[in-house]
């Protein structure tokens, strides 16, 4: 065999790559794969070594997507023939009428031209937005009208508006205009300046982050510039470690082949290697001297698409993806890059997919809407009411008014007859009702919006001190971000999960290998005799990362010997070399000791290395197509004479590696069902089937698996090979798949070594919290943009998805197959919903999506992922995370939960109605977006189950109650008309009816919507079902309003006229009466309340007992001022047996509905709720279990019987 030094010369400087498609299709395409290419860099080890042999790399041009294109054989090659796609060909066509649009050029009209260097000259026809960015709400113009405007959602707002406008017409006289408008307008004080801090927050973060600087090329010299000055067309200088501040085609970067490796955790949640390139053509040209024009297309969403041509030095050269890197995206392990700056600001792509922060309200105050409503109609119909029957007393009275002192019709002195209050009796009818409505005002509670307030930041404060919810490991404490959606928590019923990062900690572990057909599951402890170690030039290097390995499969690989121990060592060589990982060399405290870190692209060729390493064949560097392999402690060094990348069409990628003894080998893995297809039939049929069922056991434990083959490359094939490659590099159209067309044909008649075994690393509780949740009733569906192989994987690995379920999965490539594919779906999601029991679960990929949201067949997705249990989405766009949000948003009254980590799942989190953040280890964009942010998704489960529950039943019973509280006054107020020729004189004492939503009743309610709890958090934990009380809205619905305005209306009745009853005979005025009305009022619905209370500590005790007491020294006061009306009155009531007498038969009388109701109800018809309180209460100490009634006496519902038998259970043990 000829030695492979000459076998592969060099691409052809200012090849052009193929444009990537904008289409819609080409946009889920896999991204950028890194380049195996990388020069020794200050991070790595910089001793020389000498080799023989000269390598090249073609990852650049083999990556590009394009049109498909015919080929004929031709001899031991391939050519280009527009009359025949040959069969080796025809298996990599299913994505090509989505990249059929990659090849068109971009006209001027849709094009944006970008003139290298020369800003001016770029804005001077058109000007381009700067790179300033702006994610606040509000600006000092807008921040007025547009926070008035969201703040009057409220239908109550509006109507104490129209109020507040009424009292300023002087007939009516009911408040000063003043007093009148001072309510309405102190709410909206407090909620704006709760609205301008977290606005403010916003403008800091972003003054923050337009602030900082970066260096750009200005007048021939590199200066730094703050981010919001940079233009488009400026050359921008980037160093190790820095953040990007556009979106910048790469120019040069420190690395002669022109590669640079970017991390972009801010803008696809990975925190993976991807690779970028520079074009030859401008890598040898100084910044100061780089001239050209680049056209690329206008600004849009799609992170993984980018269309754009370059003129250099009077060539025309192709970009593509794989030339730019976006803002956010982090530099790494390259020194520096030089780029021009395409897109700024507000047009990065980025911002393009950052939807903006929305306005949310919370389930129960959109529903208050509605109870608002209902009130102001009744508030009407009392109004009409008192309207009606003060005109008909004018009319009965007619001649009597002339000399009633109320209306002053006659002038006796004859002095000045403007002065007296008659306006005729059409006049006065129509001044009664509006008199009528000021009066009764408080029927809808202006105090209530700032009692909602002061809970949820009471919520708040115990939610982020929660221990619970605390994660030691990042000192992380739960954030409450957003004040106004606590109770939102208790009734989700969807929650939209990223994968990366907030399922999984993006961390993989090779746990078991499948070699020759047999399989090594078994691991050893993982000690410290076991971390392998080699010495390179006096350092000691170690594997960052220890892999538990088996002890029988290092005794074959030290000492085997045979066929079965020969592909042992061909299997890890493989794990070793197959990639495109850079070793890194770490520090540490002793100088002759290093480690080696393996950074890249793909988590799961990092834990293949690692393991390669755990087993003595160690990679310890990559330079330009060599790579330094350290096998059982002798280095050697091979060639990487060829990369075919992973691509979705082959689900493989391969390696061709010169090795030292001269031979050349292909190193291929891949999927299993990509791989089987391509292994040499002839071979040990044997070994194939073990390694099947080795597989199957791998994926039935949740592993995620690669196959691993090889195969001797002649001489022969190798040249083949070699031409086929140069003059498909060579096309002008087609590269892209001519390039995988060769690597299909190279990668067959493979001799299968093995596979491994996986484990993408959950976070801690991941299963048991996905368990839990859709105990709950809670469906939990992912979205990621992990390929669909991994998402199903990890689907079985966090127990979303069992092997019992039936998947349906959608993967289309154009309208009509998705639009087929879906009514297919339909159809047997239907006939599996008619067996009972069966379970159902989705995957659906992005591209499908693409054709699926914003279109008619919306609504046939709709139907089958309802209808499924688990839905996976893979390959998808942050957009259409959101999209499909909106899909379930915008057709159910469900609530639904969005939680991510990432930048690119910002849209979702905003668009859900929850939105949560995982603080981890993939930026802050996330974070900042969310209402609520926390370090690890199994915090979810005591947030929903736990705080969410309370804060909605709390919430809920708190609305209700003030709604009552508030009707029981507004009617004794209406009795009392009645009683005064419909005057609308106020029974109670002005200062008292000012006092009754602010001392006497509002504390109480306040703290115990804040304490109270209706069960203990461990029930809540044991028993998910509870939560269903929330998504049933049986805390707050129309027919607990109803109970409670009934109620109302019968504690009015009593409190009014049982009094008036006793004291209709005496000389008591109604100073008197309005003091024990006012007094009997604040007992009993305080009373009402402490019956009401589940869970009594100190605090309850004194917000209760406090506000009665309260109340009574506010009367005493207030009738101790002698200027006063009823200055005395209090003093002569208490002095006498009826006023104790009248007292207590009000409080007693009041109450008997509410407590009788009360009883029978929970006897007779008992909640979910109930039953688990009563379980608690009856669970003495002893362990024995007491219930409060004999079963059968009422119903019996499913969790009462759990609860019952996990009792006595306890009892029997």
């Amino acid at each position: 065999m000829r030695s492979p030094e000459p076998l592969l010369s060099p691409p052809k400087p200012g090849l052009p790559p193929e444009e990537p498609s904008t289409s819609t299709s080409s946009t889920k395409l896999p991204g950028p794969v890194p380049s195996p290419i990388l020069k020794s860099s200050s991070s790595r080890r910089t001793h020389s070594r000498s080799y023989s042999q000269e390598t090249v790399t073609f990852a650049e041009i083999l990556r590009q997507s394009s049109r498909p294109i015919d080929f004929e054989p031709n001899g031991n090659g391939f050519a280009p023939n527009s009359t025949q796609l040959p069969n080796f060909l025809r298996s990599s066509t299913r994505r090509n009428s989505g990249r059929i649009g990659s090849q068109r050029d971009l006209s001027d009209d849709e094009a944006r031209f970008i003139y290298i260097n020369e800003p001016a000259r770029t804005h001077g026809s058109v000007k381009f937005v700067n790179n300033a960015i702006s994610t606040s709400k509000y600006t000092v113009i807008t921040f007025l009208p547009r926070n008035l405007f969201e703040q009057f959602h409220r239908v109550a707002y509006i109507y104490f508006l129209i109020l507040g406008a009424l009292n300023f017409v002087p007939q009516l006289g009911v408040f000063t205009p003043a007093l009148g408008i001072l309510p309405l307008a102190f709410v909206l004080f407090v909620t704006a300046v709760k609205d301008a801090y977290e606005d403010f927050r916003r403008h800091r973060s972003d003054n923050t982050e337009n602030s900082r600087t970066s260096t750009v090329l200005t007048d021939g010299e590199f200066q730094p510039k703050m981010w919001k000055d940079i233009q488009v067309g400026d050359i921008i200088r980037v160093t190790n470690n820095e953040t990007l501040p556009c979106d910048m085609v790469l120019l040069a970067t420190s690395d002669p082949t022109g590669v640079a490796y970017v991390q972009t955790i801010n803008l696809d949640g990975e925190s993976n290697l991807k690779t970028r390139y520079a074009k030859q053509e401008t890598l040898s040209t100084p910044p100061e001297r780089m001239m050209g024009l680049v056209k690329c297309e206008q600004p849009n969403r799609n992170i993984y698409g980018f269309l754009a041509n370059a003129e250099i030095n009077g060539k025309k050269v192709s970009l593509g993806p794989s030339n730019i890197i976006l803002r956010g995206c982090e530099l790494k392990n390259t020194n520096w890059i030089i780029g021009v700056a395409v897109y700024t600001g507000s047009d990065t792509k980025v911002m393009l997919n950052n939807s903006g922060a929305p306005s949310k309200r919370s389930r129960l105050e959109s529903h208050m809407n509605r109870e608002t409503i209902s009130l102001s109609v009744l508030l009407g119909l009392i109004c009409t009411i008192v309207m009606v029957l003060a005109g008909i007393w004018l009319f009965v009275h007619e001649e009597d008014v002339g000399i009633t002192p109320f209306y002053r019709k006659y002038d006796f002195e004859g002095k000045n007859k403007d002065t007296y209050n008659w306006y005729g009796k059409g006049g006065m009818i129509v001044f009664t009702f509006m008199s009528a409505v000021i009066l009764f005002q408080v029927m809808i509670p202006i105090s209530l919006y700032i009692s909602m307030e002061l809970v949820r930041l009471g919520q708040a404060f115990f939610m982020i001190q929660d221990k619970q919810m605390y994660h030691k490991a990042t000192k992380s404490k739960f954030q409450c971000r957003a004040l106004n959606i606590n109770e939102d928590l208790g009734q989700i019923r969807y929650v939209f999960s990223d994968k990366t990062g907030t399922l999984t900690e993006n961390k993989m572990e090779f746990q078991c290998a499948s070699v020759y057909g047999s399989d090594f599951s078994g691991s050893s402890d993982g000690t410290n005799e076991n971390i392998t170690s080699v010495k390179a030039d006096g350092v000691v290097l170690r594997p960052k990362t220890i892999v538990k390995t088996d002890p029988k499969l290092h005794e074959l690989l030290r000492n085997g010997t045979g066929r079965d121990a020969d592909r042992a060592r061909d299997f890890f060589l493989a794990l070793a070399t197959c990639n495109t990982i850079v070793p890194i060399e770490m520090e540490t405290a002793d100088p002759n000791v290093r480690l080696l870190e393996y950074q890249g692209e793909s988590p799961d060729e990092q834990a293949l290395v690692y393991a390669a390493a755990a087993y003595g064949v160690m990679l310890i560097e990559r330079t330009s197509g060599h790579i330094i392999v350290d096998v059982f402690g002798q280095q050697q060094s091979y060639n990487v004479l060829g990369l075919h990348e992973f691509d979705s069409d082959r689900k493989r990628m391969s390696v061709i590696i010169g090795c030292p003894d001269k031979s050349v080998k292909l190193f291929v893995k891949g999927a299993d069902s990509s791989m089987f297809t391509v292994l040499d039939k002839t071979l040990n049929l044997d070994v194939t089937h073990l390694t099947e069922t080795h597989l199957q056991n791998y994926s039935n434990v949740g592993l995620r698996t690669l196959v691993i083959g090889m195969r001797d490359l002649t001489s022969e094939e190798f040249e083949e090979w070699q031409s086929a490659y140069e003059r498909a590099s060579t096309a002008l159209l087609g590269r892209g798949t001519q390039l995988r067309a060769i690597a299909s044909k190279m990668e067959s008649d493979l001799v299968l070594l093995g596979a491994t075994g996986i484990e993408d690393k959950l976070q801690q509780g991941v299963p048991e919290a996905i368990e839990k949740l859709r105990q709950a009733g809670i469906k939990v569906w992912v979205l990621t943009g992990d390929k669909q192989e991994t998402a199903i994987s990890i689907g079985f690995s966090c127990r979303l998805l069992t092997g019992e379920m039936n998947q349906i999965v959608i993967n289309a490539n154009s309208r009509d197959s998705c639009r087929k594919s879906l009514a297919d779906a339909v159809a047997l999601s239907e006939k599996m919903m008619r067996n009972s029991g069966e379970q159902q679960a989705l995957i659906i990929d992005g591209n499908s999506l693409v054709y699926v949201l914003e279109t008619e067949l919306e609504e046939q997705l709709f139907k089958v992922a309802t209808r499924c249990d688990v839905v996976l989405c893979c390959r998808v766009a942050p957009l259409q995370k959101a999209g499909i949000v909106a899909l379930i948003k915008n057709r159910t009254d469900d609530m639904t939960l969005a939680i991510g980590d990432g930048a690119n799942d910002v849209s979702m989190i905003q668009m859900a109605d929850v939105g949560i953040g995982i603080s981890g280890q993939e930026g802050r964009q996330a974070v900042m977006a969310s209402d609520f942010a926390m370090a690890q998704f199994r915090f979810l489960v005591p947030l929903l189950l736990v705080h969410g529950h309370w804060n909605y039943q709390r919430m809920a019973y708190m609305i209700l109650y003030n709604f009552y509280r508030n009707a029981v006054y507004v009617f004794v107020l209406f009795w009392f008309v009645l009683y005064t020729a419909f005057t609308l004189t106020n029974a109670i004492n002005e200062w008292s009816a000012v006092l009754y939503s602010v001392v006497y009743t509002a504390v109480p309610t306040i703290v115990v919507a804040i304490l109270d709890k209706d069960l203990s958090r461990s029930t809540l934990m044991n028993h998910p079902q509870l939560y269903g009380s929330g998504q049933r809205e049986e805390k707050y619905n129309i027919k607990l309003f109803i109970g409670f305005m009934l109620d109302s209306l019968w504690q009015s009745l009593v409190i009014f006229f049982l009094p008036y009853l006793a004291y209709r005979h005496t000389d008591v005025d109604w100073s008197g009466l309005g003091d024990l009305w006012i007094l009997g009022i604040v007992i009993l619905v305080n009373l009402n309340l402490a019956i009401d209370v589940v869970r009594w500590n100190w605090v309850t005790h004194a917000a209760i007992w406090g506000s009665i007491a309260a109340t009574w020294i506010c009367v005493i006061v207030i009738d101790s001022i002698w200027m006063l009306p009823g200055f005395w009155a209090i003093y002569h009531m208490m002095a006498t047996w009826r006023f104790w007498f009248c007292l207590l038969a009000v409080i007693i009388v009041g109450l008997i509905p509410h407590f009788v109701g009360k009883a029978f109800l929970e006897h007779t018809m008992p909640s979910d709720i109930q039953i688990a309180r009563e379980v608690e209460k009856f669970n003495n100490p002893t362990g024995t279990t007491s219930m409060p009634r004999v079963l059968g006496e009422s119903v019996t519902t499913d969790i009462e019987v759990q609860m019952i038998q996990q009792q006595l259970q306890q009892s029997q043990s």
